[in-house]
């Protein structure tokens, strides 16, 4: 399964991180922005421009440093029908770097609609007698709070195509209390959902012995993070809230198993707008992410050794 290609890009980079990717106009260097809009004014097209520019460099900056990238799409649908353009062309040139690409979509709806999603990010999309790929991410994340009718469609898909999916279970958010650790019988609503999503990715494990399902644990809960591994053996984690949520190498190290495998760590501002702490007003962009990704990447080596 598809897991076991991205344990396999962490363990070649020793790297158990991923690098997310928003497109968030304030994020892309003054001197990018201002040669899009001289070009095209103070348009959405200027903006589309400016962030795939951004991102491309972005990804050149890190390809040997990190194994994997998380483009959050509201950011891109921000822009648009040129933002989603812009997303589909920087999923193809990620991978095209080698790099994992991880579809922040958090999408969770139910029966033909989440078949449709799938087929749009993870599938295809039936055109006479041919199959055209859309998106093609590598993984996606999902939100399976409406019970399994929003995950099966995926289910499908990741077999089919040796795809899979991160679905929220304890996410980093200051209010997910409010939900997520209300008391469920003799469990809590996160832990109820970690042993669904196990339990739905039966029969899907890789090389590694991770399903084809992950979950997504906040690095802002390292006690919930110790035991959700030890609970969910099989599972596969996706961890965001590093940096600039607060979340640190020695939260993160509750991650991984006793090989230093199946978790990657997310960090996005941190890296992505490195830039903004140097006072080189961006035209040090690569260089800032690249150092903010390999500090990243040797903070987690202290706690983390990967085998």
């Amino acid at each position: 399964m598809s897991f076991d290609v991205l344990q396999d890009k962490i363990k070649a980079k020793k790297n158990p991180t991923v690098a997310g990717l928003d497109a968030r106009v304030e994020y892309v260097p003054p001197f990018i922005l201002k040669k899009h809009m001289d070009r095209h004014g103070e348009t959405l097209e200027a903006a589309a421009q400016a962030v795939l520019e951004f991102d491309k460099g972005l990804i050149d900056a890190l390809a040997d440093v990190v194994p994997a990238v998380k483009p959050q799409s509201a950011y891109f649908e921000m822009l648009g029908w040129r933002g989603m353009r812009v997303l589909e062309e920087i999923i193809s040139y990620a991978q095209e770097k080698g790099l994992f690409v991880i579809a922040d979509v958090k999408r969770g709806d139910i029966g033909t609609t989440a078949a449709a999603y799938s087929a749009a990010w993870l599938g295809a999309t039936q055109v006479g007698g041919t199959a055209c790929s859309v998106f093609d991410a590598d993984c996606v994340t999902l939100n399976g709070y409406m019970g399994s009718d929003a995950i099966k469609p995926f289910l499908k898909d990741c077999a089919q195509w040796n795809k899979c999916a991160f679905v929220l279970a304890k996410t980093s958010n200051p209010s997910s209390v409010e939900l997520q650790d209300i008391v469920a019988g003799d469990r809590l609503v996160y832990t109820v959902m970690g042993d669904l999503i196990q339990r739905w990715g039966q029969g899907t494990e890789g090389k590694y012995r991770y399903q084809a399902l992950g979950a997504v644990v906040g690095a802002t809960h390292p006690s919930v993070l110790k035991e959700l591994r030890y609970r969910l053996d099989k599972t596969f984690f996706l961890v965001p809230g590093y940096g600039a949520q607060g979340g640190t190498a020695a939260d993160v190290r509750y991650a991984f198993d006793e090989l230093g495998r199946g978790a990657i760590v997310n960090a996005s501002r941190s890296i992505m707008c490195a830039w903004q702490k140097t006072g080189k007003d961006g035209a040090d962009y690569q260089e800032s992410a690249r150092s903010a990704a390999e500090q990243m990447r040797d903070e987690i080596k202290q706690y983390v050794t990967i085998l």
